[in-house]
């Protein structure tokens, strides 16, 4: 009996040392659609209430994946103002986080990550109502080996890009560049134009200037952002052709 016994506790030893009790964030999506928010910037009048997470509980486990639904739901003064949630790495935490746009009723767009457990991190809300921001992406964008967050802020007015800095679990994001001049977005459009690219030479930031008349990729190197001009901005076509590492 005390073999067995024994053999158990190893079979059980080794079990635990191969699995990753970490959370995995697998999907995310929007839920919830609202009215309660009357901006209509990305060309309707539904915004989202709630960040549906699906999270493998324990990657690695005996039996599989075990997967559960995670909902993320905002008080009534605050909606997701949004395309899609995006799923962007972080250097201290095993699982992905979500970048989404959070608005305040009041106080306009912000840009924020959340996991299961709730808010990681955020850009302070841009000041007033029916202002809002449009992403670029998330990811290593200079090569140091921390997680930065790009969007352009109020694409219609300000049309300025804006790099954040992730920098521990539930500490403010820091700004780290900026760059006017630059849009990705036009009033009424369901689609966030551009994006981030990697054509092998490190990312880039994929957007239009801020008249519509030409397509760049912006590259971030020692906190500063440099634009560079890839042919004549032609309509959706050449967002595509550029974010497939072609001339515009």
């Amino acid at each position: 009996m005390r073999r067995l016994a024994i053999a158990a506790a190893l079979v059980l030893a080794a079990v635990q040392a191969t699995a990753t009790p970490s959370n995995i964030i697998e999907k995310a999506e929007y839920a919830e659609p609202t009215t309660r928010y009357d901006h209509g910037i990305l060309g309707d009048a539904i915004e989202w209430g709630a960040l549906k997470l699906t999270v493998d509980t324990c990657t690695g486990c005996a039996g599989g994946p075990h997967i559960r639904t995670f909902t993320v739901r905002l008080p009534e003064n605050r909606v997701f103002e949004d395309t899609a949630p995006r799923l962007i790495d972080l250097p201290d935490q095993a699982s992905p986080a979500v970048m989404v746009v959070e608005t305040d009723l009041s106080l306009g767009a912000r840009l924020a990550l959340y996991d299961e457990r709730g808010l990681v991190a955020a850009t302070p809300f841009i000041g007033r109502t029916h202002r809002w921001l449009a992403p670029i992406g998330g990811g290593d964008l200079d090569g140091d080996g921390d997680s930065e967050l790009a969007y352009v802020d109020r694409p219609h007015l300000a049309k300025s890009i804006r790099v954040w800095r992730y920098t521990d679990y539930r500490q403010p994001l820091q700004l780290i560049a900026e760059l006017p001049g630059f849009t990705n977005h036009r009033i009424g459009e369901a689609e966030i134009s551009g994006g981030l690219r990697d054509c092998g030479q490190g990312p880039e930031m994929i957007v239009a200037d801020a008249n519509w008349q030409d397509v760049y990729a912006v590259t971030l190197k020692a906190g500063m952002l440099t634009p560079k001009k890839l042919g004549p901005f032609k309509g959706k076509r050449s967002f595509d052709r550029a974010m497939a590492c072609k001339t515009p």
